[in-house]
């Protein structure tokens, strides 16, 4: 709870016209600077400064990707509730509120647009590799059904892509963070989850390597389709450990070892697929044991790509 004074300052930062707006913006699902800027018609300097104010106050929390910027509602409870009760208040059919609502509209159908236009372009490398191993539809469900009964507040997609194991997890986490070094896939996820309306996931532009602002959060952590682009795959293993908190899990899909040499140089894959023995070692120096794998084969006349779903969980 907020001490009276905390609170009037609260109160006075949520008591303006422009700030309603762009909590009323916020909402719907995170945005970055240059939307709100687009979307209030208002120098990019003042939205900042209201933003700020907002930032400051608690009621908004900021994420900051290189020379951009998103914001989102704070997860804080006293915070949430008071926001929500606010915008419960206000009239959804005045004027500025409506033409706010047409002008995001614009914003996300310019945005899903733009994330259609990059993945059309890879989409056909994409159906290539997809098309050497066991149907997606059979990955995922092995998947889903390592995950029974498993329910966390805290899941960490890393490597997200496209936020595709965002999506198929949905409903075993409270929140879902996915992370990628790629901008354009991220645009990708963004784009999908604004256009679902999921409010619990969250996609950041980050580096599996330095994921300290994650340190000691998450009961769990994926790494789908991950670690064969990695010279040392251990490595970013051991970063996705100390992700974890006490008696966290990762579970690791990823390709069993093959001779398919042309994925080297048309998908940069370092590694020609990950044997169980590597992933015991990787695991081990980690601090981690393998708990469960399960293989996946590919089925294809002439030989394909088999996958591996393997459960780590910290060594006691």
């Amino acid at each position: 709870m907020a001490e009276l004074r905390e609170f009037v300052d609260i109160l006075r930062a949520a008591g303006e016209i422009t700030r309603l707006r762009l909590l009323s913006l916020l909402s719907v699902g995170e945005l970055s600077v240059k939307d709100l800027t687009e979307i209030l018609d208002q120098s990019q300097p003042r939205v900042s400064r209201h933003l700020r104010l907002l930032t400051e106050s608690g009621l908004v929390t900021r994420h900051a990707e290189g020379a951009w910027a998103f914001f989102r509602l704070s997860d804080e409870a006293s915070a949430a509730t008071l926001v929500q009760h606010l915008l419960e208040q206000l009239d959804t059919s005045d004027p500025v509120l409506q033409a706010d609502v047409m002008r995001l509209d614009a914003v996300q159908r310019d945005h899903q647009a733009r994330a259609a236009s990059y993945f059309s372009k890879v989409a056909m490398d994409w159906d290539r590799v997809r098309s050497l191993h066991a149907p997606e539809s059979a990955v995922e469900d092995a998947i889903v059904e390592m995950m029974d009964g498993v329910e966390v507040n805290l899941f960490i997609d890393l490597g997200t892509g496209t936020g595709r194991m965002l999506e198929l997890l949905d409903g075993h986490f409270k929140k879902g963070v996915g992370i990628d070094s790629s901008r354009e896939m991220i645009s990708v996820a963004r784009s999908k989850f604004e256009r679902s309306g999921q409010k619990s996931v969250f996609v950041r532009l980050g580096d599996i390597a330095q994921l300290d602002e994650y340190r000691a959060s998450a009961e769990l952590a994926m790494l789908h389709q991950v670690l064969h682009h990695f010279v040392d795959p251990g490595q970013a293993l051991d970063s996705a450990r100390q992700t974890l908190k006490p008696g966290g899990k990762i579970v690791v899909v990823d390709f069993m070892p093959h001779k398919l040499e042309f994925l080297r140089e048309e998908q940069a894959h370092k590694r020609l697929g990950l044997s169980h023995e590597q992933m015991h070692a990787w695991a081990n120096a980690a601090g981690l044991h393998v708990t469960d794998s399960r293989e996946i084969p590919h089925n294809k006349p002439g030989g394909g790509l088999t996958v591996c779903i393997w459960h780590l969980t910290e060594q006691s």
